[in-house]
């Protein structure tokens, strides 16, 4: 992906996805992209029923995130054995209260382009900037690795990759470090130019 990583103000590489807001979807659901292997559309679709359930404005990383781990036994298994894994969908299933009632009066977006918000739907067909973004960047991370399909990991390494995704917060909240976890995916995708995403800041 030309362009795609980017050095941020504390001299880190980043990954750059560009943001693609609900509105220039051209009217698609999300789990319509062909690019998208079927199990992974399937994912995208639980996730949006998970976004309905929720009374969620549209399908966010951390409504990614949770269907992933409960579908897709690769992305359960990049976290390793451990408590981790019972942790982290400990917190995902609390998203009615805390943390999730906050998230239910915003909208997901990491400030790189002004948010166009909107009356919520019922049918949550739309999703927030980062998980828009997200679902692009694990189908241009699947090209890079030669695949014509994105998959469950892709957009593992895709919702995890914006330190200010709800996905992210998450997974700092059960105490599994994203850079880490990125830096893991990528090297063993042999995508080794993001292998300084799993540095500690100094």
């Amino acid at each position: 992906m030309t362009g795609a990583w980017e050095a941020d103000g504390l001299g880190d590489v980043q990954p750059h996805i560009p943001r693609q807001h609900a509105h220039e979807q051209g009217g698609r659901r999300p789990d319509d992209d062909a690019r998208l292997s079927a199990e992974l559309a399937a994912v995208v679709a639980g996730a949006r029923r998970r976004a309905v359930r929720d009374r969620d404005r549209q399908i966010d990383t951390a409504h990614l995130l949770h269907t992933l781990l409960e579908s897709d036994p690769e992305v359960r298994a990049a976290f390793g054995a451990g408590p981790q894994i019972a942790r982290l969908l400990g917190y995902l299933v609390q998203r009615s209260i805390g943390y999730g009632l906050r998230w239910q009066s915003g909208v997901e977006d990491s400030g790189a382009l002004p948010v166009v918000t909107g009356a919520p739907t019922a049918e949550a067909d739309g999703c927030s900037p980062v998980a828009s973004a997200a679902l692009e960047y694990a189908c241009e991370r699947a090209a890079r690795r030669g695949d014509d399909l994105a998959r469950g990991l892709d957009l593992l390494a895709a919702v995890v990759a914006d330190p200010q995704s709800r996905a992210v917060e998450v997974l700092t909240r059960a105490g599994i470090d994203a850079r880490e976890l990125t830096a893991r995916l990528d090297g063993a995708a042999g995508l080794d130019e993001a292998v300084g995403l799993g540095e500690t800041p100094g």
